[in-house]
Parts: structure tokens; C-alpha cells; sequence
């Protein structure tokens, strides 16, 4: 199994893609497919579920003679793919031994920047997959990653708990606490992408620290799209490009009335 990254953008974005992940769990196990790269996790407390999807075209190269699925640290393989300078080239591959293999290897030579070689040992990790169903959801909408990062970290001095509360017109987010409360009016224009079941109000609650912690992050992608409903988890989805996408799944908090 042999995977390569050289474009910039795309080795900042799969850094960024495994600070997130590293927020959610310190192990993960990663299934190199024929066709493409899938990773499937849950948070310590079984709250939050990930499900990543990278294709074969994602990476400028790819090659696996055979499905290849390995568990290692996340903290350790992101502090050493954090490494990387715009100049290398960075390789992941693995010879079917007891570690996994980094190598961040200049495209061509710079003065002051000098090839590395990592290995990282495998762990044992048993990850039972979730089939996860393709269902519909009352509301959906696509919003600024920026903005949404930003409404979230302001809202961690209030509370908790994140509400929203979706109708035709506005999408409203609110949290509260001992602090006091914050309420942000959200107009549908100003939403990249809106669809709400006709006369369909929506109100639920989530985990803010998870969301904020381990969901939120303007580094993946412009634009981060959220699906609702109450009869199934939150959906928040980042399009990585090619067809390949970091999900989210959040159960609601129920109601302590």
C-alpha cells in the first residue's frame, strides 16, 4: 500500500483532517480500499460519529494491491504529518510489518529543507462498522464555515447547549447558561443552501462542546452543510473535493422537561 499527497492545499487539508479527528478519538482504523480511503469512528463517550470518505483521484498517487486496513494513534500520526513543508511530497505506505510509514520527501531541493522518514507503530483496535442509511431530513442548509466556527466559539461563554430552531423564514441558534444567553438571528438569504419540509418548524438541541470541539472547523472546507431532524442524528458534512467528504453524526439531547 502505497498513497501520496503533493498538492499544497490537499496536505493542508489532511493535516487539518486529522487535527479533527485527533479531537475525537486517539485511535482510529483506516481501511485503504481499492477505490479509496475510508475511515469510520466514534468519540470516547459514543456521542459523536465520523465517517470519512477520500477517493482514489483525491491523492496523486494511489496504490493498493490489496484492501489494507491499519490502526495507529492519531495524535502521533498528525504531530508527524504536521511536519510536512510546502515542498515535500508526502508519502504513507505500508509493507506489512508492525508500523505504518511517513515520508515527507522534497519535490526538489531547497537549501534548509531536508527530507524525513517517520514509522509509527500499529495498535491493536477493534471497530465495529456502522452502516449508515441514506435517509431525508426536514431541514437542511449550507453555511460559511467561518462564520459558523465563529458564532460557535462566541457561544461557548454561554452555555452547553446549542439549539436550533428552523422555519421557512430564519434559522435561529441559541445557548444559555449562568452567563446569560446569546441568540443569533440567522436570515435565509444569507444561507448558501436552505430546504425545510413545507410548514415544518424544527427545535432541537445538541452537545455545543461537541460540536464546537470536535465538528467545527473552517480549515476543510468554505462551506459546511448541516441536515436536521428529530427522528434521526445531526448530519454536518464537509465536501473535501472529488467527491470525498469528512460527515458528522449527533445524536439531539433530550429535552429534561
Amino acid at each position: 500500500m502505497k498513497v501520496t499527497i503533493s498538492n499544497k492545499n490537499k496536505k493542508d487539508l489532511f493535516v487539518a483532517l486529522f487535527q479533527i479527528l485527533k479531537n475525537c478519538t486517539s485511535v482510529v482504523s483506516a481501511s485503504f480500499q481499492a477505490d479509496k480511503l475510508h475511515i469510520q469512528g466514534m468519540d470516547k463517550a459514543h456521542i459523536c460519529l465520523f465517517n470519512v470518505n477520500i477517493q482514489k483521484s483525491w491523492f496523486d498517487e494511489y496504490v493498493i494491491e490489496q484492501q489494507t486496513q491499519i490502526s495507529f494513534d492519531t495524535n502521533i500520526f498528525h504531530l508527524v504529518i504536521s511536519t510536512k513543508q510546502d515542498s515535500h511530497n508526502m508519502t504513507i505506505h505500508f509493507d506489512g510489518d508492525d508500523s505504518i510509514n511517513v515520508d515527507l520527501v522534497a519535490q526538489e531541493h531547497l537549501k534548509g529543507e531536508f527530507d524525513k522518514h517517520f514509522k509509527i507503530p500499529l495498535v491493536d483496535f477493534d471497530y465495529e462498522e456502522m452502516d449508515i442509511p441514506n435517509v431525508e431530513y426536514d431541514a437542511e442548509f449550507s453555511i460559511a464555515a467561518k462564520k459558523i466556527c465563529e458564532i460557535t466559539s462566541q457561544m461557548m461563554s454561554f452555555g452547553t447547549d446549542i439549539n436550533f430552531k428552523c422555519s421557512e423564514e430564519r434559522i435561529d441558534i441559541i445557548t444559555n447558561g449562568i452567563t446569560g444567553e446569546m441568540l443569533v438571528n440567522i436570515p435565509i438569504e444569507d444561507l448558501t443552501e436552505y430546504s425545510i419540509v413545507e410548514g415544518e418548524i424544527i427545535d432541537l438541541k445538541y452537545s455545543l462542546n461537541y460540536i464546537n470541539k470536535m465538528c467545527l472547523t473552517n480549515k476543510l472546507s468554505s462551506e459546511v452543510q448541516f441536515c436536521i431532524s428529530a427522528q434521526y442524528p445531526m448530519k454536518i458534512i464537509y465536501d473535501l473535493g472529488d467527491d470525498s467528504s469528512l460527515v458528522f453524526f449527533m445524536a439531539p439531547k433530550i429535552s429534561d422537561d
